[in-house]
């Protein structure tokens, strides 16, 4: 009798919800990215789960808070995730 679902050909999604450490693929679910700030648009590299308040080198506003896990922007900045 077949199984239900292929154990060795998981979906894309499915791999995503499992915790890192029990992918056929182990892999982090931290990063770094790329924050610009929407008072002097510059951008300011963070680390997804920073455990400090980082501030913008430019005009000093907030931008991003420690939330115990992935770190929060502020309101208003734009990001995207450096690719190695």
């Amino acid at each position: 009798m077949p199984l239900a679902k292929d154990l060795m050909h998981p979906s894309c999604a499915e791999e995503k919800r499992r915790h890192k450490k029990k992918r056929l693929v182990q892999g982090p679910n931290s990063y770094f990215m790329d924050v610009k700030c929407p008072g002097c648009y510059k951008i300011t590299t963070i680390f997804s789960h920073a455990q400090a308040v980082v501030p913008c080198g430019g005009c000093s506003l907030i931008l991003c808070q420690p939330q115990g896990g992935k770190c929060q922007l502020t309101a208003g900045c734009s990001f995207r995730k450096k690719h190695h």
